[in-house]
């Protein structure tokens, strides 16, 4: 199972995290090289203003990628199967590792506008399709271990990102085609490893109908004494089910039997998504710079961040299983909320006492070890339990789709509302995770140890009404 978790994460959210952080490192060079390309194309200077349009275009086509991505990524699964789809999936990461590569030799920019595009969409697949498969083969007992993988995956990706873009390594000047091309390496290694892996059992049965394979994939992933019991439990869903076929996402906004876990899903993934962590990210340079960190350290103490983040990750996926789902993401928004307060001080009276900055930098990694222990990774872990077989895929191509315009808007929008707020900005994700805390709080039941079954039934009060 471990292996497995492995196998699936390495070309599913490590490629996401990887992706979104291995931008930052060239982007001196980019620009550098968009100058350059420019003028021996037309014999003229590019004008600053579409420079930072051209910029700004390469950083977020890969948002726009990601929705792409998730959009397709739940009928992929229907259609090919968990194992199949994140096979096919490589296919487009290798492709656009290539094109991102031979962009600067070429002297096409446009190939490094499409390579991002590309692996967009590969990183909207794999987050979309890598936790149905991790969710659909787990035991019970180690659901919310295991699924914390795809979150231990992710942050490992930001932090492999980060330290394969320091200069000493593919950061300089002459490689930075090579680092962004880098992301093959983890396709390859999916396309070696995940073929040794049977396909989801839950899959095989209640999609296909295929009793033997379902037998033999829970022999090889729970052992042939304890499979018993997982066979009965995906028997009991099959049953329940009675043939429904997957559900279309649109299906699921008309149905009132899964009202309120799409609700939990929405206002959850726009919650992780809005809580401040870019801000957090945003603002660690000049929290760096003001403690009197030189610039030229700054990247090397940036990866304590990306380190933090992996750590917490870790953490949670050892505790989820005993503590619980609900007060670890409850308790993770409200020590957020506290560090909000605390950051909105201390960057307000910065320049009053020389300790001060200290404060900045200790709240902003308490703020990511907040995240990283609630919001980061339980969000991934209940959309897969809070949905049966038939629903699951159209749930993940709700929560992604709402995850990446999230990410889009907030790209876009968050640059206006720090120049205009200032610190303050902590203040309104302040307000959020207090809210998304509460939303918490009121509607999801706990899910430690109950299968899809037990869940359903215990949402049927919230979505019928107590007395049916």
């Amino acid at each position: 199972l471990f292996l497995a978790v492995c196998a699936v994460g390495i070309g599913g959210t490590f490629q996401y995290g990887y992706n979104v952080s291995i931008i930052n490192a060239p982007t001196q060079h980019i620009h550098r090289f968009l100058n350059e390309t420019w003028n021996s194309r037309y014999h003229k200077d590019l004008n600053p203003d579409l420079l930072t349009f051209l910029w700004s275009v390469i950083a977020s086509i890969f948002s726009l990628g990601g929705l792409c991505g998730a959009l397709i990524g739940g009928s992929m699964a229907i259609r090919l199967g968990r194992k199949g789809a994140l096979l096919m999936n490589n296919i487009i990461a290798i492709l656009a590792s290539i094109l991102m590569g031979i962009s600067s030799p070429t002297g096409l920019f446009e190939l490094l506008i499409a390579g991002r595009f590309l692996i967009g969409i590969n990183s909207g697949i794999g987050i979309c399709v890598q936790p149905l498969y991790i969710g659909e083969v787990a035991p019970k007992h180690l659901r919310g271990g295991m699924a914390m993988g795809t979150s231990i995956f992710l942050t490992g990706g930001i932090l492999t990102g980060q330290i394969i873009g320091l200069r000493e390594l593919l950061g300089g000047e002459t490689y930075w085609p090579l680092l962004l091309s880098s992301s093959c390496f983890p396709a390859f290694a999916q396309l070696l490893f995940l073929p040794w892996f049977p396909e989801s059992p839950r899959y095989l049965l209640i999609d296909r109908g295929d009793e033997l394979s379902c037998a033999k994939a829970l022999k090889r992933f729970h052992g042939s004494s304890e499979y018993r019991r997982e066979m009965e439990d995906i028997q009991r869903e099959c049953f329940a089910l009675d043939g429904e076929k997957p559900k279309k996402p649109w299906q699921l906004f008309t149905d009132r039997g899964v009202r309120w876990q799409l609700i939990t899903v929405i206002v959850m993934t726009m919650g992780q998504q809005l809580s401040g962590i870019n801000a957090i990210y945003f603002y660690a340079t000049y929290i760096f710079e003001q403690a009197g960190i030189s610039a030229e350290k700054i990247p090397y103490v940036t990866l304590g961040t990306g380190a933090c983040e992996c750590l917490t990750a870790l953490t949670c996926g050892l505790l989820i299983d005993y503590v619980g789902r609900r007060y670890l993401i409850i308790g993770g928004y409200l020590l957020m909320t506290l560090w909000s307060i605390v950051l909105t001080f201390s960057l307000t009276y910065q320049e009053l006492y020389s300790w001060v900055p200290y404060v900045s930098m200790a709240s902003l990694f308490a703020f990511i070890l907040s995240f990283g222990l609630g919001p980061g990774g339980i969000t991934n872990t209940l959309t897969a339990e809070l949905f049966i077989q038939s629903s699951r895929p159209a749930a993940y191509m709700i929560g992604g789709t709402v995850s990446w315009i999230s990410f889009f808007t907030i790209g876009m929008l968050f640059p206006f509302i720090v120049n205009g707020l200032k610190q303050y900005c902590f203040l309104v994700f302040l307000l959020e995770c207090s809210l998304v805390a509460a939303f918490i709080f009121f509607v999801i039941p706990e899910t430690k140890n109950k299968s899809f079954l037990e869940i359903k039934k215990e949402f049927h009060k919230l979505n019928f009404g107590r007395n049916t």
